[in-house]
């Protein structure tokens, strides 16, 4: 079945370990990724998905990963870095900007799974730039306020998105 010309096209960037923790910490439950993508895909084609992610450390990381490629996203690892003083590193924020920076100009809706407020501003700017649709995904209660309101909706994870 083709697309009609006029179906949205949608680009969605996933930040795993924050929809990870936001979901386990206030419902106790995973976020469901093959319930998600089958919501998205009724709304326009979907001509991105990027899954932001830590390179696997153990045999349940790397088959969640394989099972996020076979939905249909393209998975982005990046090493764990432990450091001296025991504090961890291991964020996207700077990837999954430059990449939604890039996409943006080629779609119409930029939808982004995350809570964190760093990407507020990002959003103003690919709406403004680029006329685009932002869509953020996130828990309620654990989703700054500056995100939601510099996406042009929220969509709180609830039940029907979770395992």
């Amino acid at each position: 079945m083709q697309n009609s010309p006029q179906a949205l096209k949608i680009a969605i960037f996933v930040d795993v370990q924050n929809i990870y923790y936001t979901t386990r910490d206030a419902f106790q439950q995973p976020f469901n990724y093959r319930a998600f993508w089958q919501q998205i895909s009724q709304q326009g084609e979907i001509v991105l998905a990027n899954a932001y992610a830590i390179q696997p450390s153990d045999d349940q990381q790397h088959k969640f990963q394989k099972a996020l490629k076979h939905i249909g996203f393209d998975v982005k690892l990046k090493p764990f870095i432990q450091r001296r003083d025991g504090s961890a590193k291991g964020d996207w924020d700077v990837g999954i900007a430059i990449d939604v920076m890039e996409a943006a100009p080629e779609v119409d809706i930029v939808v982004l799974l995350s809570g964190d407020g760093d990407f507020d501003l990002l959003l103003r700017k690919v709406m403004l730039r680029d006329g685009v649709k932002t869509h953020v995904y996130g828990v309620t209660t654990l989703t700054a306020q500056s995100l939601i309101n510099a996406a042009s909706d929220f969509f709180p994870i609830d039940k029907q998105l979770l395992i």
